[in-house]
């Protein structure tokens, strides 16, 4: 079962309708865009060889590009190595090397990028720009038929860093990636054929998964020219495609809400908006509402059970009649429809309601493992179950509150960071004795990363010395927007540094 399957039924159902668009301006139909992954799969195999589970990444602003290049990997029978374009050098070669990927889609602005991180990754054959003619050259050639595949191949490596510093790439097979579709439309909605979604956030995550949903519906998946996030585009797209659906970060949703443009959308312009990767403010969650009607859905998951743990449905969100009405805006949501969620203590123990532990997961779109990584493996999949390393609380009727996330784990702009990372970098730096990352809460990103650091005796260490450091080494958002110099790290007997203390301290 290869999920290519989708765009081949697409392509009869919806053979006409617009598949791709850049901007305001139709690109592919249904038709065209799988005779054209057809034709590039081809040339993946016979130009560069390529076999079955071979990986292909790319790191892409957002563009049509992208879906033509995911199918085109998954009509070969390979395997796709999304990246973040906001990555550094040095985190764009540890996951080509450790993926082993063999070819590497790129758009221009990161094009000099990753040939700098193409030097650690020896496998990796070519680089290839979508702008450029020999990518032009792939769609010139003969269709080639669909490569089997079954439903345990792996088909999308998501690599998420881990608290170690290090990123894992959790394998998400055939199988992950259709069950994920199918529970969109139970939980989330069903799109109609000729509708749209505009593809505002980064492709490489939340916003590129829900492309299957979509296509398998025909709908029309846009491009915004400008390839990122602005309001104003983003509002003018919506009424040039209308039925739109968007996922966006909820700092997305607050700066749609908060610009002039919202008050340009037409009626039936906006379909719903699904929000995720960090909590919503109850009172932005309301002005949103108020702003934009009854078209919010929450989701809660992990890119290794991609966008499926729970969820709060348009349905709930309007029920402002109801005795805990706010409680429930706040919270994450039930348990999705295809899978099983638990709160459970060290001992995996089923938690009664309004007692916090660790959130488990389990169903058919929980990854397989970490990719090359059989001990962090280990430790997230126990007898089928994924221990997500969140914290929280079901409450008497089925409803999860998040209380931590992933520990120690910072969310900024509806982007992962984690604290460790930061740790190892800023450790490098000779006249750093200690150091430890928290986050501090901020009202536009949700929480903006804070380093404590204390220096070595006789040794003067600045800010601005740190920050290069930062930048040098990890991708710009994750770097620290303030640096607290003090004399020790509160610690407990055991020597652990207390993080709580110092969240505090702010």
């Amino acid at each position: 079962m290869n999920i290519a399957h989708l765009l081949l039924g697409s392509s009869q159902e919806f053979r006409d309708h617009v598949a791709l668009a850049r901007g305001g301006t139709a690109h592919l139909s249904y038709r065209d865009l799988w005779r054209k992954a057809s034709v590039m799969s081809t040339y993946l195999r016979a130009r560069f060889g390529l076999v079955p589970g071979d990986r292909v990444a790319f790191a892409l602003a957002n563009c049509v590009e992208a879906i033509e290049v995911m199918y085109a990997i998954w009509h070969a029978g390979l395997c796709a190595v999304p990246m973040n374009a906001k990555l550094h050098a040095k985190e764009f070669a540890f996951i080509l090397e450790n993926s082993g990927a063999k070819i590497c889609f790129v758009t221009p602005d990161l094009a000099t990028t990753i040939a700098e991180a193409a030097k650690e990754a020896p496998a990796l054959k070519e680089i290839i720009d979508v702008t450029t003619r020999p990518y032009a050259l792939m769609a010139v050639s003969d269709p080639s038929p669909m490569a089997d595949c079954a439903p345990e191949d792996p088909a999308w490596l998501f690599y998420t860093s881990g608290t170690t510093g290090r990123p894992k790439g959790a394998t998400l097979t055939h199988r992950n990636l259709l069950a994920m579709t199918l529970n969109y439309y139970a939980d989330v909605d069903r799109p109609v054929a000729g509708g749209s979604m505009v593809h505002a956030a980064p492709i490489s995550h939340g916003s590129g998964l829900w492309n299957f949903p979509m296509l398998a519906r025909g709908v029309v998946q846009v491009f915004p020219e400008s390839g990122k996030y602005d309001v104003a585009e983003t509002v003018e797209l919506m009424n040039r495609w209308p039925d739109c659906s968007i996922f966006l970060a909820p700092t997305m949703v607050k700066r749609l809400v908060e610009h002039p443009a919202a008050g340009d959308l037409r009626p039936g312009a906006l379909r719903l908006i699904t929000y995720g990767g960090a909590p919503m403010y109850v009172s932005d969650l309301k002005r949103a509402m108020g702003a934009l009607g009854n078209v919010l859905c929450q989701l809660y998951g992990q890119g290794e059970s991609p966008m499926t743990i729970t969820h709060l449905s348009r349905e709930i969100h309007a029920l402002s009649d109801h005795p805990r009405w706010e409680a429930r805006l706040a919270s994450a949501g039930v348990a999705d429809t295809c899978v099983e969620v638990r709160v459970v203590d060290e001992t995996g123990q089923s938690l009664p309601a309004g007692e916090v532990g660790e959130i488990i997961v389990k169903g058919d779109t929980v990854m397989s493992g970490y990719w090359n990584n059989p001990e962090a493996t280990a430790r997230s999949l126990r007898k089928g179950w994924l221990w997500t390393g969140d914290v929280g609380a079901f409450d008497q009727d089925g409803f999860l509150t998040l209380k931590d996330r992933s520990k120690d784990m910072i969310i900024s702009g509806g982007s992962n960071i984690y604290p460790r990372e930061i740790e190892d970098v800023l450790n490098l730096h000779p006249g750093v004795a200690e150091c430890s990352v928290v986050g501090r809460p901020h009202a536009e990103w949700g929480e903006e990363v804070v380093a404590f650091v204390v220096a070595r005796p006789g040794t003067a260490l600045t800010a601005a010395e740190l920050d290069r450091l930062c930048l040098d080494n990890i991708a710009r958002f994750k770097r620290p927007k303030d640096y607290r110099f003090i004399e020790a790290l509160p610690k407990n007997n055991y020597g652990k540094i207390l993080k709580t203390e110092l969240r505090a301290l702010l």
